[in-house]
């Protein structure tokens, strides 16, 4: 993200919850996930505001990208890439016309499976 913001990219980032806790799989996820929504949404809204939002409450971790530029056309990989990653860690991520303009949503497991 500091990429972007030194690009000049409108991008905002609130953080709710304490993050440290998170499983390496889980906070590789958020990351990778945060990572392909703001690329996207560089590639397809250029200069449009982005904010990202991560809450971490009650077990698990909340993840919205939601930019202000409109639906931009693309192969989808980075979609399916998202999906794929969360559900790996046993959660669900979403994509489309939303927020803003294109939300991107993922929730996901934020502690270890005691199971």
């Amino acid at each position: 993200m500091q990429q972007l913001c030194e690009a000049g990219a409108d991008v905002t980032l609130i953080a709710d919850g304490d993050t440290t806790g998170l499983p390496a799989t889980t906070e590789s996820t958020v990351y990778r996930i945060v990572q392909e929504a703001l690329t996207n949404a560089s590639r397809h809204a250029p200069g449009s505001p982005v904010l990202v939002e991560i809450s971490i409450h009650n077990g698990r971790a909340e993840v919205c990208v939601d930019s202000a530029g409109p639906p931009g056309q693309g192969s989808g990989l980075g979609l399916l890439s998202m999906r794929e990653r969360a559900q790996a860690v046993g959660g669900t991520c979403t994509a489309g016309p939303g927020g803003r303009g294109w939300l991107v949503r993922a929730c996901l497991p934020a502690a270890l499976d005691s199971s």
